[in-house]
């Protein structure tokens, strides 16, 4: 299994839960939190190392006993009042402050970020430490409680269902309970000026000046999340959310339950619903089913991607045969240089990732028939819901599905370079 992130992540102990009690004042970007993290103990443990960024760690402790720490390179190193066998486990607390910034990598600034009114988080894929002592890693998903206090005028959003929401002195505190199984990357808070609007059957979160605009080209949501759960199965999770910051961004991302646009994402004309359809069948592509290693992101990504294609074919737009045939086109006469299911950290985002991966779920699809190919999709994600997935799982579980061979076919797209011929 490849680590693209060795820095990121200990694989000596697992998180089972994380309650996080946060204070942020958006004017100076100032973040005071609380972390409560129950661990067990995968090897026997001594020292805890956690991931947590540039803040000021003012005391942990350990099942309530302070603990001796050091934090510096992005570690925070908590050294155990007793040493942890396998199995065993504890409630380690992190009390820190101070500006958040995003986690530098080679795609820019991640994880949270000031807005020009408000903030958010985008953590894929390390940017978790950018506001939380976390297990930074794809494959430790937990259980989350965030609890986030800021002033009166602005809308928190986080992860799952709100359970809480309490009125101080010109500030509210803000409470959601997230129970399903979470990756750290995929953690989220969202904080802004927002009123939030059911539009057919679907939650929106966005400026008001935006509204009219928002409500237009998310129109379609409801319509897409009954494709897709005829396509994929039932939708994982209890609730999801569609946040339109008041700022431009360069790419929608997901998190769990929620996906997050730009301004610039919303033109008034649907001209980027194919995004919105990306990100929603993230839900199920990354979200419940959660790659084990970066390595496979194409699991993801490619699973998403076809995900647009299928939109389209069911909106009256190009059918995903039309869409296959072009970007294959495309794909043949630029270099063939990566391996799908390995392309490594420099290209882990590039586009190529992404169409040829959804060129690998359409030959899936043309090989084995819509009457196999669909059926074997939606026991694929209901076999790992909320789990953590591997390209030889995928391969594992469609030959089970079909009498026809599926491994020549996934050698070839995923592991030569080459661009195997279209389906």
């Amino acid at each position: 299994m490849t680590s693209y992130f060795p820095a990121h992540g200990d694989h000596r102990y697992g998180v089972s839960h994380y309650d996080l009690t946060l204070k942020y004042g958006v004017a100076g970007n100032r973040l005071d939190g609380t972390a409560r993290l129950s661990v067990s103990a995968a090897d026997p443990v001594g020292v805890l190392d956690l991931d947590l960024g540039r803040f000021r760690v003012s005391g942990v402790t350990v099942d309530g006993v302070p603990a001796r720490h050091v934090h510096g390179g992005g570690k925070l190193r908590v050294t155990l009042p007793r040493p942890l066998p396998v199995g065993a486990g504890a409630v380690v607390e992190v009390r820190y402050s101070g500006g958040p910034v995003p986690v530098p990598s080679p795609w820019g600034g991640l994880g949270w970020e000031e807005l020009t009114d408000g903030a958010l988080v985008a953590g894929q894929p390390i940017g978790a430490p950018s506001w939380f002592p976390c297990n930074d890693r794809p494959d430790d998903k937990a259980s989350y409680r965030i609890a986030v206090t800021t002033a009166s005028a602005y809308r928190v959003i986080a992860n799952g269902v709100l359970t809480a929401r309490r009125r101080g002195a010109g500030t509210t505190t803000w409470i959601y309970e997230q129970p399903e199984p979470m990756a750290s990357y995929l953690a989220s808070v969202q904080i802004g000026r927002y009123q939030v609007a059911e539009v057919a059957g679907a939650r929106l979160a966005h400026p008001a000046r935006l509204g009219a605009r928002v409500r237009h080209d998310f129109g379609r949501q409801g319509e897409m999340m009954a494709v897709f759960t005829e396509r994929f199965g039932p939708y994982p999770f209890t609730g999801y959310v569609a946040v339109v910051a008041d700022d431009d961004l360069d790419i929608p991302v997901e998190a769990q339950g929620m996906s997050i646009f730009g301004r610039n994402h919303v033109d008034g004309r649907r001209g980027f619903e194919r995004l919105i359809a990306h990100e929603l069948a993230h839900q199920w592509f990354g979200n419940s089913l959660t790659v084990s290693c970066w390595s496979d992101i194409w699991l993801q990504e490619g699973f998403a991607t076809y995900a647009e294609w299928l939109w389209s074919e069911a909106s009256g737009g190009p059918s995903a045969a039309d869409h296959a045939r072009r970007w294959h086109q495309r794909l043949a006469g630029l270099p063939q240089d990566f391996v799908l299911a390995d392309p490594g950290v420099g290209m882990l985002f590039d586009d190529r990732v992404y169409k040829r991966g959804a060129l690998t779920v359409h030959a899936l699809r043309r090989a084995l028939g819509d009457a196999e190919f669909f059926p074997a999709l939606r026991a694929w994600t209901t076999a790992h819901r909320h789990g953590n997935v591997t390209t030889q799982d995928l391969a594992a579980h469609l030959q089970r599905h079909t009498a026809r061979p599926v491994g020549p076919l996934l050698s070839a797209w995923l592991y030569d370079k080459p661009l195997p011929p279209a389906a």
